[in-house]
């Protein structure tokens, strides 16, 4: 039996306008992409899919404008950010130079001081994978933009240094195969949100 895990990021915030990382910051949604999200909805496949969800209120805000009862696991919670969280990339270039530079430049080891890894992200969702695979119930999870590419690291044997291997819209559904332990496989990228018709 083929069991598949999808992930979703949450709309578009103030900070993410700002291109700050917000980490663990609880962060709400703009008014505008509310009113985007609660025009849209997932493609019908998804329909039966079990839905886990961040704690983190952009993420909360996210499912419940598409109409999803979502599950709370704390383990879709974003990327610790540490020292870094609140400060834009392009701040940490110019403050740190070289040292920033080489910290960036060891893909999946990549650490804000006080904060966590993608390799940490990594480890911290591996048993989350492996009890939806041993569950055997396709399962979509609305998070973040670090603990996504954390899992399509895996599925792609990408160390994140260099460019990704795929060209990915942050904003869109994606969707994975898992193997009885919970690794995790690419089966589609990319697919968008519909629009909600609305009766005349």
């Amino acid at each position: 039996m083929t069991v598949r895990i999808a992930f979703m990021r949450h709309g578009p915030t103030a900070w993410n306008g700002a291109k700050r990382l917000q980490g663990r910051a609880d962060i709400e949604l703009t008014p505008r992409t509310l009113a985007f999200l609660k025009a849209r909805r997932l493609p019908r496949e998804f329909a039966h899919w079990r839905v886990l969800c961040s704690p983190l209120l952009r993420c909360r805000q996210t499912a419940e404008a598409l109409g999803l009862a979502g599950e709370i696991d704390p383990r879709l919670v974003e990327m610790d950010w540490g020292a870094f969280e609140g400060r834009t990339v392009e701040q940490l270039r110019q403050e740190q130079g070289d040292a920033f530079a080489t910290n960036e430049s060891r893909g999946l080891d990549f650490t804000p001081p006080r904060g966590e890894s993608p390799r940490m992200v990594q480890a911290r969702v591996a048993p989350l994978l492996s009890e939806i695979a041993a569950a055997g119930r396709d399962t979509l999870c609305v998070t973040h933009r670090g603990v996504f590419r954390a899992v399509y690291a895996a599925a792609r044997g990408w160390d994140m240094t260099g460019e990704s291997p795929d060209k990915l819209d942050l904003y869109a559904l994606h969707v994975f195969t898992l193997s009885p332990d919970g690794a995790p496989s690419v089966e589609t990228l990319n697919l968008a949100l519909k629009r909600r018709w609305r009766k005349s």
